[in-house]
């Protein structure tokens, strides 16, 4: 059984015609079960209960079909061989050999069948995960780590399919069980009880094992999770990590927690090497035993030839369903503790639930009110938002883009009652870490809407990204990899706002757009910026003097409220804390009076 999903967990490719429909986006997976493990487990089963129906008698009839040939060859030997009579001995090898035909095919659509069962769980589990990221949206990454979202869409997912390889073959071991005990019974009661007994003992022996094992392995999965986590972080953040002297720092405790790791992993392998070798030495212990037995009584003559073979037989072939037995205990221990995980995650909910009836929002451009920070966003104007805690920036953006529940309104209508399609359509948000899916520079700029390229080109411009497409080697077609591994953190940061000016959102709300790029390059960004959006509401967070000077109106917030608003102009002379924060002390003279704006920019841009 391990060696089967081992094989196929190696398949790769489109997926088979039956599956097709399940991995049609169109198409939705069904409502999961997330009360228990076993509760999703079975809400997977139930989801292809025909297919499952038929594993089961396949397999079922591919054990039971492993018990004849013991049986069949006993009465060969006693009613061909024993009784010298070749008609007997003739039909009952007919019989043997084509029920081990029988057999053969049995084996194959019962393997064909299950691997299509674990496939379709699967895939089933796989979009649940996918679309659930999806509705958690900006609730994610709060909330869970990338490396965790990772381990469950791959690892978990996998072991949580593996499990229902016992609705076939576990079931069929269940009723060659009962079909043996029944034969050996004809036999002999003794023979028969020992059988009856003997996989309850190995059961008993094997539990206290598989408890432990889940608890390691548990304990083993929550490591593993983390430490994929520090991994992605580690990667993303190379380049960061190098420029302050970080990287060594970071390596070293990527280096103890992998090590802790490690640890766990050695217990969790311990562990398995006893359930798994108790699954090969019990059963082969259990079949001497039986075997034992058998032979005394036919040294007694209680039994005769035939049928001390066919003991031996059905006894050798017992060791099939024990061993699955041992097995699929072994899979449904580490599919509870992959599905636990799981519901854990399917449990989170996102932090903006989306209304079921959504009020439609103002059908011309209106004002956003951000009552938390008393901020507010006036339709056609540019407006900055400056702070000292960049995070305070972010709460109002993260607010009025319905990234978090508040009070905010659009246009006086509360934005958590408005429907969560029509925001996304008509505010943008442009976050400094938006995901940049690998594809041609042409695609990640366009993203899932084709464009005019007139219009690409005007967006690469106001965004200075164009000296980028003539750095590339094949200019717009030039391959982007996953998350623009090959691209600066400057140029990243310049083709998101590039992909969001493109998007001509109603209302952008930019994050700290020019945070990664140089002074010249900020200031080509700054004028070209507001000449794009021009009459076009916009949101900037910033503190950079080049990004101020161009807005209509500033927002200053401290300790997460607004404190003052008005030009760049004015605030610097009315308010010395926000002079201090955006010049940085560059332009204020010891007598305390404020430069001239024209000075300060031609300071800042040289800076």
């Amino acid at each position: 059984m391990q060696n089967e999903t081992k094989a196929h967990a190696r398949l790769c490719g489109p997926p088979p015609d039956g599956f097709r429909a399940l991995t049609d986006p169109a198409v939705h997976p069904g409502t999961p079960d997330i009360r228990s493990p076993l509760r999703y487990m079975w809400w997977l089963v139930v989801s292809q209960r025909k297919r499952v129906v038929g594993g089961a008698l396949l397999g079922s009839s591919w054990m039971v079909g492993l018990m004849l040939p013991p049986y069949l060859l006993s009465r060969a030997i006693d009613d061909g061989l024993t009784a010298d009579d070749s008609t007997a001995l003739v039909t009952w090898s007919g019989a043997l050999l084509a029920i081990g035909v029988l057999n053969a095919w049995l084996a194959i659509m019962r393997h064909r069948t299950m691997t299509k069962i674990r496939m379709d769980a699967a895939f089933r589990s796989v979009r649940v995960v996918t679309e659930h990221v999806t509705r958690l949206g900006a609730t994610l990454p709060r909330r869970v780590s990338s490396g965790e979202v990772f381990t469950i869409g791959f690892g978990d997912v996998a072991q949580i399919a593996n499990v229902l390889t016992v609705t076939g073959p576990g079931l069929g071991a269940v009723v060659a069980y009962a079909v043996v005990a029944v034969l050996l019974l004809a036999i002999s009661p003794l023979l028969a009880l020992l059988v009856l007994l003997g996989v309850p003992v190995l059961a008993v022996l094997v539990g206290p094992l598989l408890g432990r094992l889940r608890g390691a392995e548990s304990t083993y999965r929550d490591h593993s999770g983390r430490l994929a986590s520090r991994l992605i972080d580690m990667t993303e953040g190379l380049r960061v990590l190098n420029g302050i002297g970080g990287k060594h720092v970071y390596a070293e405790r990527y280096r103890r927690h992998s090590q802790t790791l490690r640890t766990e992993g050695y217990r969790v392998g311990a562990m398995t090497s006893w359930v798994q070798a108790l699954g090969v030495g019990l059963p082969a212990v259990f079949l001497a035993a039986v075997t034992w037995v058998a032979a005394r009584l036919a040294a007694e003559g209680a039994i005769t030839a035939g049928e001390l073979v066919s003991v031996y037989g059905y006894a050798a072939v017992l060791v099939v369903p024990v061993s699955f037995f041992i097995e699929g205990a072994y899979d449904l221990s580490h599919g509870v503790v992959a599905g636990r995980r799981l519901i854990r995650f399917l449990a989170l909910e996102p932090h903006a639930a989306d209304p079921a009836a959504g009020l439609d929002g103002p059908e011309e451009s209106a004002t956003l009110h951000d009552p938390a920070s008393g901020v507010q966003v006036r339709p056609g104007q540019f407006t900055a938002l400056v702070s000292a805690r960049s995070a305070d920036s972010a709460a109002v953006v993260e607010r009025l883009g319905r990234f978090t529940e508040s009070d905010a309104t659009w246009g006086g209508i509360p934005l958590a009652q408005i429907a969560l399609r029509q925001i996304r359509e008509r505010i943008l948000v442009a976050d400094n870490e938006a995901a940049l899916f690998p594809g041609t520079l042409l695609d990640v700029i366009g993203g899932r809407s084709q464009r005019e390229r007139e219009a690409v080109e005007r967006a690469v411009d106001a965004a200075m990204v164009r000296d980028i497409v003539l750095g590339l080697t094949d200019g717009f077609d030039s391959r982007v990899q996953a998350g623009g591994r090959n691209l600066s953190g400057g140029q990243r940061q310049r083709v998101r706002l590039a992909r969001a000016l493109l998007a001509e959102p109603e209302v952008l709300m930019a994050m700290e757009p020019t945070s990664a790029v140089d002074a010249h390059t900020e200031a080509a960004i700054a004028a070209r910026l507001y000449a794009y959006r021009e009459g076009r509401t916009t949101l900037v967070t910033t503190t950079s003097p080049l990004l101020l000077d161009r807005a209509d109106v500033v927002c200053y917030l401290v300790d997460g409220r607004l404190a003052a608003a008005g030009r760049h102009s004015q605030l610097l002379a009315t308010q010395p804390e926000y002079r201090r924060l955006v010049s940085r002390g560059l332009d204020e003279p010891p007598g305390g009076t404020v430069s001239d704006p024209a000075s300060h920019k031609a300071q800042e841009t040289v800076r």
